[in-house]
């Protein structure tokens, strides 16, 4: 979990809040990230894309690991008939926003009482995927806290909102550990609700054996085989059973973490590429450059320097 909260941190940290009265409703469109909806005040109906609509009451998280679609409404009823609360702006060719509140949402300052009010907030990924470990989740987790950490959630809530409101001097470097902070709450109290549905790529012990070997030692020039015979399987084999229980391949999900990590030590570290490059396993700079192009779409070079730039104007 720490390693896929982490990984999110490359992403740009949104948040809002929301305000509705009467019958109201409002739909929040898929993105590319993680991110979390709490419920300040009131109660609602959660509109998932599919499945059945479910009733929300104050202090309730719902949250997104991958940036599923996803509505809230004062009734039941069906997604696609929900206004957009979020449109899709851009400040970039490259930086759509997907908590930019559209005119039909209420001012969040207003003074006006209102029955509902949301928090949001979100990590936006301009580059790359969401961890595999997050997208193995369900792509929609409800969590009730329990009194022990509803203060905990409640006062972290309470933060974020003044952070968002007042918008105070250095909320570019709060804002992200608060959403760092209720992500990983939110998220372990919900495994600690439903421990059968954690990592179940990890079901089999065989796969769970290769990726602990994977994540341990992403320095380590694998190949599939090497992997297999880590757990006593074949080729064929290894690779059919891998694919099944995380969903891609075994080079493709080694490549991904050796990418996502990369981009962490990136962001994170002033090590030389070539450094960073060895780490994650490739023997030349310049096959990490070519493969984080093609991953992130972009130079490991010109993502250190655009994470930099953003951190100082924070």
């Amino acid at each position: 979990m720490s390693e896929a909260i982490g990984s999110v941190r490359i992403g740009r940290a949104q948040a809002c809040r929301v305000r509705q009265s009467g019958s109201w409703g409002m739909r929040f469109p898929a993105f590319a990230g993680s991110g979390f909806h709490i419920l300040l005040r009131g109660s609602g109906w959660l509109i998932p894309a599919t499945g059945r609509p479910r009733a929300l009451k104050a202090g309730d998280v719902v949250l997104t690991p991958f940036g599923a679609e996803l509505g809230f409404s004062h009734a039941p009823g069906l997604l696609k008939d929900l206004p957009l609360a979020a449109e899709v702006v851009s400040e970039g060719p490259h930086s759509p926003d997907p908590h930019s509140l559209d005119p039909s949402c209420p001012d969040p300052s207003s003074p006006d009482p209102a029955d509902v009010e949301f928090l949001c907030g979100a990590y936006w990924l301009d580059h790359g995927q969401v961890h595999p470990y997050l997208r193995a989740l369900p792509e929609l987790l409800v969590v009730s806290p329990g009194h022990d950490r509803a203060l905990q959630l409640r006062l972290l809530a309470d933060l974020l909102a003044v952070d968002v409101s007042d918008a105070p001097p250095g909320s570019g470097a709060t804002r992200p550990a608060l959403l760092d902070l209720l992500l990983t709450h939110a998220l372990r109290q919900w495994l600690e609700q439903n421990r059968d549905a954690d990592r179940p790529e990890t079901d089999d012990p065989a796969i769970a054996v290769a990726l602990r070997e994977i994540h341990t030692s992403l320095h380590k020039p694998w190949t599939v085989e090497q992997l297999g015979k880590t757990v006593g399987m074949s080729r064929t084999a290894f690779t059919k059973r891998f694919t099944a229980m995380v969903g891609k391949p075994p080079m493709t999900y080694l490549t991904g973490r050796r990418l996502s990590h990369g981009a962490r030590l990136l962001r994170e570290t002033k090590a030389p590429l070539a450094t960073i490059a060895r780490q994650v396993g490739y023997s030349t700079e310049f096959a990490f450059g070519a493969a984080f192009r093609r991953e992130y779409g972009i130079s490991p070079g010109r993502f250190r320097d655009l994470e930099s730039r953003r951190a100082c104007d924070a």
